[in-house]
């Protein structure tokens, strides 16, 4: 992928052939790549063609699980006897595509099993049926950033998303090295974006001569 110095070092150029702004940084330059950037990712979510993009997804080796009952999971409906284990903390914010979260597999941490995606009240339902008993499948669910999974004792689980903020900071030691610095970190987006990202910025700012302020509203975003 593309890496966060190589496409702001590219936009800073078309920036400069139209106006020279002292006060125009890298961080601000980027945040308008990630604008347009989660705008054709979710026009690839809608088209059903995102999960076959790999490379975006990052995995989260190792998430903690603590255990919770029933009323912190909001599964009440669930029969006495079924323990349900939480992330030990909150997950890092992921992308939001037309069903919820980018996210490509829940799985325990070897990657022998993997665990589905449902909601509380759907796996209460499921388990008052009378051949749940033979359902072997496992089950997760959301709620305010935490993932729950219900009837498991594992101490952690492994998630592959595509995430909306630097997850490779939370995941560096605090010895010498070990962080990348945010300039060579790959961008998160897939490299054939770029040309249309780079397209709709500059046709702004050859249009406007202007550089496109941050944040307008989406009704009139150019990729819906």
């Amino acid at each position: 992928m593309t890496t966060i110095g190589e496409v702001t070092s590219r936009l800073r150029g078309i920036f400069k052939a139209v106006k020279e702004d002292p006060f125009l940084t890298d961080r601000f330059i980027f945040s308008l790549v990630r604008k347009y950037g989660k705008a054709l990712l979710k026009r690839q979510d809608n088209e059903n063609k995102i999960m076959r993009y790999h490379s975006l997804f990052k995995p989260l080796p190792c998430i903690d699980l603590i255990e919770v009952d029933r009323v912190e999971a909001c599964c009440l409906g669930v029969r006495t006897g079924c323990t349900f284990r939480r992330s030990k903390e909150r997950l890092p914010k992921m992308m939001e595509g037309s069903e919820g979260p980018l996210l490509r597999m829940v799985t325990t941490l070897d990657m022998s099993t993997e665990i589905y995606k449902t909601h509380p009240t759907v796996y209460a339902n499921m388990t008052k049926s009378s051949n749940f008993k033979y359902n072997k499948a496992k089950y997760y669910w959301f709620i305010d950033g935490y993932i729950y999974i219900p009837d498991v004792e594992w101490e952690g689980v492994r998630l592959e998303a595509i995430f909306d903020q630097d997850i490779a900071s939370l995941m560096c030691s605090t010895k010498p090295g070990d962080c990348i610095p945010a300039q060579e970190r790959d961008s998160g987006f897939p490299d054939w974006f770029f040309a249309e990202i780079e397209q709709i910025i500059q046709k702004e700012v050859l249009t406007t001569g202007q550089i496109p302020s941050d944040g307008p509203d989406d009704s009139q975003n150019v990729l819906r």
